[in-house]
């Protein structure tokens, strides 16, 4: 439970019960996400306490539990969920809102939602075989990006302001990476790549004012820029003109149907078991769910070697 802005405590409280179309979960694990630092920091906006367990998000574990009305799923199943109270032990579950993990998963950590996020940003980028890719910003989600680009044949320049994430875009399949540090310097690295042409698909995935007016200036005509980083901390200023003098389309790539969450979630899980994606070693951190506040404090800080962190049940 997040008692208070930037602390985290651990609360006995009775297990729910699963109502018509849900089930119970025994979570094995949760990941922690970035757009939960605002709640952890503590904006004006939010109320604390917060109910046990959110905003957890990104569980997974075993069904222990099905409400009337739920076929298809029994007791021991082990799967990934979109639920909101994730950082726990026990979460409740609406049955459409789960996929079934294949045995081939079944010792992997499944993060659902923001592998299935990953999947949806991909699949309105459009990217295809033989184009330029530039994705902005290699932290979890865009060394996936990274992954999924690579795979369909594109050739993809990541970027990013940390040495050892360019490290973890390489081994994503990256073909050239660039330092994210001085604006001139990099336009000019990918104009040389590039011959002039720039990149015919960028997706900037770091949530901040200035990669985004750089990734602009990296989007060829008629390319397209995709807006996958989370713009949360205030209004951002975009250089309208170059993008009516490219022609480009910008794509703001955030899902807000929960049905297509758990679409991108279940490809992710059908791509994970084919290897199109290998999350496994961008699980840098790994706590115990009574470490939770040490776990977000690391997602805000991003201490050298970090890439996303669970907390396990």
């Amino acid at each position: 439970m997040i008692a208070s802005p930037q602390q985290a405590t651990l609360q006995t409280v009775d297990i729910p019960e699963p109502g018509p179309g849900q089930v119970l979960l025994r979570l094995e694990g949760s990941g922690v996400c970035a757009s939960s630092l605002p709640l952890w920091e503590g904006r004006d906006w939010f109320q604390y306490p917060q109910q046990p367990g959110a905003p957890g998000h990104e569980g997974w574990g075993r069904v222990e539990a099905v409400g009337a009305g739920v076929s298809g799923l029994a007791r021991g199943d082990r799967v990934a969920a979109l639920t909101y109270r994730a950082h726990a032990e026990y979460d409740l579950a609406e049955a459409s809102a789960t996929v079934r993990l294949p045995e081939a998963l079944a010792s992997a950590a499944v993060p659902g939602e923001p592998l299935g996020c990953a999947v949806n940003i991909f699949r309105r980028s459009q990217i295809e075989r033989g184009q330029t890719v530039a994705i902005v910003g290699i932290g979890f989600l865009g060394a996936l990006l990274t992954q999924m680009a690579a795979h369909a044949g594109a050739r993809v320049i990541a970027l990013s302001r940390r040495g050892f994430s360019l490290d973890f875009a390489r081994a994503c399949g990256a073909a050239h990476t660039i330092a994210l540090d001085d604006h001139w310097k990099v336009i000019e690295q990918v104009k040389q790549l590039t011959e002039g042409r720039w990149c015919e698909r960028v997706i900037e995935a770091t949530g901040l004012q200035w990669p985004l007016q750089l990734a602009g200036e990296l989007t060829a005509e008629r390319g397209r820029l995709v807006i996958a980083g989370y713009h949360q901390d205030g209004m951002r200023e975009v250089n309208v003109q170059l993008w009516n003098w490219r022609g480009i389309d910008v794509i703001n790539a955030h899902e807000r149907d929960p049905r297509m969450y758990v679409d991108g979630m279940r490809t992710a899980v059908d791509w994970m078991s084919q290897g199109i994606i290998d999350p496994e070693p961008l699980y840098t951190h790994r706590l115990p769910l009574d470490r939770l506040g040490e776990a977000l404090e690391l997602t805000r800080n991003r201490p050298d070697g970090f890439m996303k962190a669970l907390v396990t049940a």
